[in-house]
């Protein structure tokens, strides 16, 4: 299962986006939640909710997806368990447009994610 996680993980942050410089980023804790509450963040294989109460739960691949989350100096910051594994804790930098989010590592130096609003 790591191997598959090391995969899924690789291919998520090649994803590029031709349109980075157009998302625009997310400054504070009640813009995010109003964008997230009651949505379902989507791309291939994975479906994650990221409830307002500081919780994370969804599915990516086959496996449960859990955790939670807080905002911190204008970053989302989560610690995050996919089939069990940790996947450690980060804060992250968040951009919106259309639609989309985008989550990037490190506080927006590291790897991105994007997803579909739903």
């Amino acid at each position: 299962m790591r191997r598959y996680l090391t995969i899924l993980s690789a291919s998520i942050a090649l994803v590029a986006s031709p349109a980075f410089a157009e998302l625009k980023k997310v400054d504070n804790q009640a813009e995010f939640v109003q964008l997230v509450a009651g949505k379902t963040l989507s791309r291939p294989l994975i479906r994650i909710e990221v409830q307002p109460d500081g919780r994370i739960s969804g599915k990516g691949a086959k496996w449960d997806v859990t955790g939670d989350w807080t905002w911190r100096d204008g970053y989302f910051c989560r610690s995050l368990f996919w089939g069990g594994d940790a996947m450690g804790y980060n804060c992250q930098e968040v951009r919106i447009q259309n639609g989309r989010i985008r989550f990037t590592s490190d506080k927006g130096q590291g790897d991105s994610a994007e997803f579909r609003l739903k």
